[in-house]
């Protein structure tokens, strides 16, 4: 591997002039300061909730619950503004950033970047710590954000245990009493744990929240974190529920004691209920049936409903409200997806490549923002009426404002029935084909992007991402965008060399005609189960279906990375909404009636978070289609421009004996090893020689057999820490459910 040292792809003096507009100093500080607010709250957050356990908080914490006394709100409205409004406040101050940042952040704090990279610099979200175990490939952030939570989970059970002791060493009764006492004792405080955990379950799962958004999560990471808390929570659940279950049993009460739904008070039954719905959800998410078994593990986690539902009657209003505000994000989050999922969206085209992989392209409206690491969640209605899956976005926004593509590998029953209906359909006909989309998901800002040096590390289907990443830098080099990247180093491992056609879906001479000036590429393929090129080898055909669109119906902006001002007005008037509902309940129903039925109070809480969503949040919803609808009459010609633009680069693709000059620079730049696998210390030895001390961002997207190698060799080359070496971040792509 050979290498030599290159300028910087693009300074700010190569940017086309008026492309970054002149910044007041006034944004960057608006920004400091609502970073500054929210990092304040979400400090004093996570602080209230660690020390709710010690006993010299109490008078503090009552002080707080008396500010509400006599109000409308009383002893609820205490509990989540205390512990549900600091989330809430902490979203509308997302959307405030967000809206402060604009749509061309990302390319000035690229720009920015610059002066920053020239040393390698730790950074605690790529550096790995743990490559092995029950929680995979994990950062040193995780890896802190882990020990906090057990940390706090300790601390309660301690103090709480501790504070047992001292109460019944205050009472002279039989041991068997004090134990029993002690077994309930640690029940109920079991249970206010788990309602803390419960507080952060729902928070990464908010596909679309403008919280994750702000925080630059995408939701392939945040869906491990749900994971994580998912277990915590339930394993907490589960003590909170045995505890009492083995006291009823000895004191021979049992049943008669699950069967209990009070008025006044916890009532029983409907937490035996929200337990077993939790336990269902809990036994088909482990990773063995999950993996086996993927529909059944799909369908009970639906099941959530019944869960949160009965736990509201189970604990009441005020205990709910506790975790009141990171559920009210997620029903915010998924009322926003079921709108979006109604929509039927265009396929422009259909690809079939003889790997047996699957390329759509799909319409989306212009102002729909994505970029080259963002995926989808995809539902074919002529595979399956319910099943939704990820996929990977293998375009970037700079191939074309009013399209998308994806790369689907052809395994399970659902992608056979998709290639079927491709392949069946006739020159002339309708497609076969009734497609809905969620999202696009993903980072807020292409960190792809803030890298000199990048090392991509693909597996199979994998690779779809990297083509993504690929484009988006040829692009960015023909249109003189800001972008960092200068050396990259692509690593594609397959097992028959027939897979190594994807790379055709990357149509290099269509963008720029000489990017080896500005970038210095290098393609490594591994096919690990041939030892020899077959004869056919270069030859490239594939089969194309390319759709008549008739509706010109594209995807809907409503979740991911759309429209940031009509996100946050239906963040905030959703959660006024409520405020108001609730407060109008009070006023009108609870009081006047005298309702004091824990149960029903809880149920009156959980159907005022839906009206709200509903009511004030569907307002916004219509609205915002309008102007969606508005906005694409006025696009509607130009998508058919760009459509014509896309038949023609994949009529160019289909010529057999296409040997541009582009082609075979690209050819020249890639080596192809057979019945071998990536030694990766080997290259990465490699590369520390040649490209010394600089930041390396290293991206993989494959099996967790993948990531787990291409991480340790990431920490052990870290950890060796040379002089002259560089520094190795490690980011995953790979998306598992």
């Amino acid at each position: 591997m050979t290498m030599s040292a290159l300028q910087p792809l693009l300074s700010s003096e190569d940017v086309k002039p008026g492309y970054l507009k002149k910044r007041s100093f006034l944004v960057p500080l608006v920004k400091w300061v609502l970073k500054a607010i929210m990092l304040v709250i979400f400090f004093a957050w996570v602080v209230s909730i660690f020390l709710y356990p010690a006993e010299f908080m109490r008078p503090i914490y009552q002080k707080w619950y008396n500010l509400t006394d006599g109000t409308i709100f009383g002893f609820t409205g205490s509990l989540f503004l205390l512990f549900s409004g600091p989330i809430l406040l902490i979203a509308f101050l997302s959307f405030l950033y967000l809206l402060v940042s604009g749509e061309e952040e990302l390319e000035e704090y690229v720009i920015s970047r610059k002066k920053e990279t020239k040393f390698p610099k730790f950074r605690l979200w790529t550096f790995p710590v743990l490559v092995d175990g029950p929680f995979g490939v994990v950062s040193a952030a995780e890896f802190i954000g882990i020990i906090l939570f057990a940390a706090y989970i300790l601390w309660a059970v301690s103090i709480y245990t501790i504070q047992h002791f001292n109460l019944l060493s205050k009472f002279d009764l039989p041991s068997k009493e004090k134990s029993l006492f002690m077994l309930e004792l640690s029940g109920l405080r079991f249970g206010t744990i788990g309602l803390f955990c419960l507080a952060f379950l729902f928070l990464p799962i908010a596909r679309g929240s403008i919280l994750l958004r702000f925080i630059n999560i995408p939701f392939e990471h945040a869906t491990r974190y749900h994971i994580w808390l998912g277990h915590l929570t339930m394993m907490i659940f589960t003590l909170h529920g045995v505890c009492y279950v083995i006291a009823w049993a000895i004191q021979g009460t049992l049943l008669e004691e699950l069967l209990q739904w009070k008025n006044i008070g916890v009532a029983i039954l409907p937490g035996v209920i929200s337990l077993a719905a939790g336990l269902l959800m809990w036994v088909t998410s482990l990773h063995p049936v999950r993996k086996h078994y993927f529909e059944l593990f799909f369908y009970t986690h639906q099941l959530y409903v019944v869960f949160v539902v009965f736990l509201a009657l189970h604990v009441g209003d005020f205990l709910f409200s506790i975790a009141a505000g990171g559920i009210f994000l997620f029903l915010l989050d998924r009322f926003l997806r079921f709108c979006q999922s109604r929509k039927t969206v265009d396929v422009i085209s259909a690809t079939c490549l003889p790997c047996g992989t699957v390329e759509l392209v799909l319409s989306k409206p212009r102002y729909l923002r994505y970029n080259a690491l963002s995926f989808v969640f995809l539902q074919v209605r002529e595979s399956s009426l319910l099943q939704w899956h990820p996929f990977s976005v293998s375009s970037s926004p700079l191939d074309g404002s009013y399209h998308l593509s994806v790369l689907i590998k052809v395994l399970g029953e659902w992608t056979k029935k998709l290639r079927d209906n491709i392949i069946d359909v006739r020159e002339g006909e309708q497609p076969g084909l009734t497609t809905s989309v969620e999202g696009p998901y993903g980072h807020e800002s292409a960190y792809h992007l803030m890298y000199e040096n990048l090392i991509l590390v693909a597996g199979g289907i994998g690779i779809s991402p990297f083509l993504a990443i690929l484009s988006d830098i040829f692009h960015r080099i023909k249109e003189k965008k800001p972008c960092l990247p200068r050396k990259v180093l692509v690593i594609w491992a397959v097992k028959k060399s027939k897979e190594l056609s994807l790379f055709s879906a990357l149509d290099v001479e269509s963008i720029t005609p000489s990017f080896t000036e500005k970038l210095q590429l290098e393609i490594q393929n591994y096919v690990t189960q041939e030892s020899e090129a077959p004869l056919e080898e270069g030859k490239q055909s594939k089969s194309t279906n390319s759709f008549k669109n008739a509706k010109n119906s594209s995807m809907s902006a409503l979740v991911g990375t759309g429209n940031t001002i009509w996100a946050g007005i239906y963040v905030v008037l959703s959660t006024i909404g409520f405020i108001i509902l609730m407060g109008l309940l009070d006023l009108f129903y609870i009081k006047p009636f005298q309702i004091n039925s824990w149960w029903f109070k809880g149920l009156l809480f959980v159907v005022s978070m839906i009206a709200s969503v509903l009511i004030f949040g569907g307002l916004v919803v219509i609205l915002w289609n309008l102007w969606e609808k508005r906005s694409l009459g006025h696009e509607n010609h130009m998508i058919d421009d760009e459509k014509n633009d896309r038949k023609q680069i994949l009529e160019t693709l289909m010529k057999p004996n296409d040997t541009s000059q582009e082609k075979l620079e690209l050819a020249r730049l890639t080596t192809t090893r057979y019945g071998h696998r990536p030694d990766f210390q080997e290259i990465f030895e490699s590369v520390s020689e040649c490209w010394g001390p600089v930041n390396i961002g290293v991206i993989v997207c494959g099996p967790p057999t993948l990531q787990t190698s291409v991480a340790r060799e990431c920490r052990s080359q870290n950890l060796r820490g040379r002089r002259n070496g560089p520094l190795f971040h490690f980011n995953s792509h790979s998306f598992d459910l």
